[in-house]
């Protein structure tokens, strides 16, 4: 029931879940001590005592009633402020390792199984930590102190009473393995129903140009269905495991309160000394019982933890602590592999200067896995990744990335003003600066006739057009002033003109910097100082585009094809027929 490594997650919290069950402790004998000035109250009023007599019992039970509701009121805070600080920290954490590791996830998980466990699932923990923990050490601790404080009493009714507080436990442990394997199901259900809904939104246009809504929605019906049944399973097993507590609880105190009636009988009590057994013999079982009761969140706590852990356990790219140094960046007898069965690259060799240097080749060739390990964002099975002579575990990863400025397909522009995006490239840009850059990519206009820099762009550039967006990104990259520049199909599903905007930056930054320019596109590495293409993962040709072109290999092949579409296309428009 007490996981060690959820309990080692949230360092630092053993402190309060101390206090917790210290100050659970205390009211709890608050309690007993109540009790017991009420008995005495009974007792001296049976035996017709003089007023005075009942001063001290009653002056004793209302300042134990007076220290009971703020240690009620400072548990409770601790609680929050425990809950707080594994809240803070863990989203902390979270978060650190979501950053660390980039664009990567963990292998179970998508970005919408991250969103929901990040988020909902360390409520779900905080819940485990400020609840379960604290009332775990309470419920052990708990009987054998009242134990302790009615043994002088009758010790029949207290060994009875502690003899019977087991069998709540014995009844949890009956069910959580049945219990465990409902929580991982319902956390993989409720995943994969985020999954689905995250896909629909994301791809609704696309169902609605397809007419496949209505099939969407049927499925996604199947998996509201399938998540409807897991809950009530839950719910189910909850009821149940409840309802057998309550059982043992009662049927506990029962036998104790028998006991208790029996020796009071028997003569070897007084009649309110078993009323205070009788009175005291539930709380043997409260604590356990409220256990009992968190058990459950504990599970769905755990279940979640576990996903978490999984994630914080991902090993993030090594990385060094030196200063990258300028020079060539070099893969040399590459090898990867996503799934280590198959290798994506085989035996790669790639130099990258300055200049611009391109990648070409068709797709699924391994085009973008070189990205990633030119990014540091993956890391070869065989073979080295160096730049300026160092490999990544020898160079800091912020000394690389001040260097390093990566211009893609789909570059995200955030939910920000011009200006906002413009200063994550550079923290005191100017707004000569945003305008100069903007004027490399034909949009100073644009921005300054739709309210200049503070124009809001809503989410990833909805509302401007794919290629604004594309040259938009590609300004901001300008500001950062690097000294490395990865194209990787900047250039795809935008028009003519922003794409050539796009390739005369290029050349003029060649001139300043290494420039690596990916493109399934032939047409945008005929300029390139060196072209590597690949297929099948291996480089089958190098050079120039000329020199590639005269070997009438497949790269003359593919861009004699790619010219011949093009130009057809030209010619059937030109031609009216669109």
């Amino acid at each position: 029931m007490l996981d060690k490594e959820l309990f080692r997650l949230a360092k630092g919290s053993g402190k309060y879940i101390v206090a917790t069950v210290l100050m659970s402790l205390a009211a709890m004998m608050l309690n007993v001590a109540i009790t017991a000035c009420i008995c005495t109250i009974i007792a001296l009023a049976a035996d017709g005592a003089d007023g005075r007599e009942y001063v001290l019992p009653a002056l004793a039970a209302v300042i134990c009633v007076a220290l009971r509701v703020p240690a009620g009121i400072a548990i409770g805070r601790i609680k929050a402020s425990l809950g707080a600080k594994v809240k803070r920290e863990l989203r902390q954490k979270t978060y650190d390792k979501i950053v660390t590791l980039g664009v990567r996830t963990t292998e179970e998980m998508s970005m919408a199984g991250l969103t929901q466990v990040s988020m909902e699932g360390i409520e779900q923990l905080d819940l485990y930590y400020s609840t379960y923990l604290p009332q775990f050490f309470f419920a052990v601790i708990a009987p054998f102190v009242l134990f302790a404080t009615c043994v002088g009493i009758d010790w029949r009714t207290s060994l009875v009473l502690l003899v019977c507080v087991p069998l709540i436990p014995l009844s949890i442990v009956a069910v959580s393995k049945y219990a465990k394997r409902i929580f991982a199901k319902y956390w993989g259900k409720y995943t994969a129903m985020g999954d689905a809904f995250l896909d629909g939104v994301q791809g609704l246009k696309e169902l609605k140009i397809f007419g496949a809504d209505a099939r969407y929605h049927d499925k996604m019906n199947v998996r509201a269905e399938e998540f409807r049944k897991i809950t009530m399973k839950v719910l189910v097993m909850q009821l149940a495991s409840t309802t057998i507590m309550d059982l043992v609880a009662f049927g506990g105190a029962g036998a104790g309160i028998a006991i208790a009636v029996t020796s009071a009988v028997n003569g070897y009590v007084t009649p309110f000394q078993a009323l205070f057994l009788v009175l005291v013999a539930v709380e043997f079982f409260l604590p356990l019982r409220a256990l009992g009761s968190a058990f459950h969140v504990a599970m769905n706590g755990a279940s979640a933890g576990k996903k978490i852990k999984a994630l914080l356990d991902v090993q993030p790219p090594v990385w060094g602590s030196g200063e990258a140094k300028d020079g060539e960046i070099r893969l040399d007898g590459v090898c990867f592999s996503y799934d280590g069965k198959r290798d994506v690259l085989k035996d790669v060799d790639m130099t990258f200067g300055k200049g611009i240097t391109a990648i070409a080749g068709e797709s699924g060739s391994g085009k973008s896995t070189v990205v990633g390990l030119i990014t540091g964002a993956l890391r070869p099975g065989q073979g080295t990744v160096t730049i300026g002579g160092d490999g990544f575990e020898e160079i800091s990863r912020e000394s690389y990335y001040s260097r390093l400025a990566v211009v893609s397909y789909n570059t995200y522009i955030f939910n920000a003003s011009v200006r906002d995006n413009f200063r994550l490239a550079k923290r005191d840009v100017t707004d000569d600066e945003i305008y100069a850059a903007l004027e490399k990519v034909n949009l100073a206009e644009f921005v300054r006739e739709n309210g200049g820099p503070e124009k809001i762009v809503t989410e990833d550039a909805g509302n401007i057009s794919g290629g604004q967006k594309q040259r938009l990104a590609l300004a901001v990259n300008l500001v950062a002033d690097k000294k490395i520049y990865v194209f990787d199909e900047a250039t795809s599903n935008i028009d003519a003109d922003s794409e050539a905007v796009i390739m005369n930056n290029v050349r003029a930054l060649a001139r300043r910097a290494t420039v690596i320019v990916v493109s399934h596109r032939l047409e945008n590495v005929v300029g390139a100082d060196n072209i590597y293409y690949l297929k099948n993962g291996c480089v089958t040709e190098k050079g120039s585009h000329d020199a590639l072109c005269a070997e009438n290999g497949e790269y003359a092949a593919l861009y004699r094809t790619q010219k011949d579409l093009e130009c057809g296309y030209k010619a059937y428009v030109k031609g009216g027929a669109l």
